[in-house]
């Protein structure tokens, strides 16, 4: 997950735990996509935050998808960003979801079974 709030990233860390996930965190999109890159194997998703400092959310989504051996990455955008434009925007630079903050655990788990990702047996 990327976010810039230590506390958002707590509960996200919870949360994707709780449903089987292994969890890799960074407070922005530059450091994230260093820990992509050092990872061993491609994340299966990523939840990430539209506004932060050094690389935002949308900037990570358009790199992401510049690099053909991250393409199978799934990237959920959630954020505060609610106008419909910027949700259009995200879309189309290639995020999969949307989910805007705040959001509930319910909600959440929702989107991640629209997408295939939720283990069976959670919902």
């Amino acid at each position: 997950m990327i976010d810039d709030s230590r506390a958002m990233r707590k509960i996200l860390r919870s949360f994707l735990a709780d449903l089987g996930f292994e969890v890799l965190e960074a407070g922005d999109g530059q450091e994230a996509l260093e820990v992509v890159s050092g990872a061993d194997s491609v994340p299966e998703l990523a939840l990430i935050d539209w506004n932060m400092p050094v690389m935002n959310g949308l900037e990570f989504v358009l790199e992401v998808r510049k690099r053909p051996e991250w393409r199978s990455m799934t990237l959920v955008m959630v954020t505060t960003e609610s106008e419909h434009s910027q949700i259009v925007k995200a879309l189309a630079s290639g995020a999969h979801e949307y989910v805007i903050k705040p959001f509930t655990k319910d909600g959440m788990i929702d989107k991640l079974a629209l997408l295939g990702l939720v283990p069976v047996g959670v919902l």
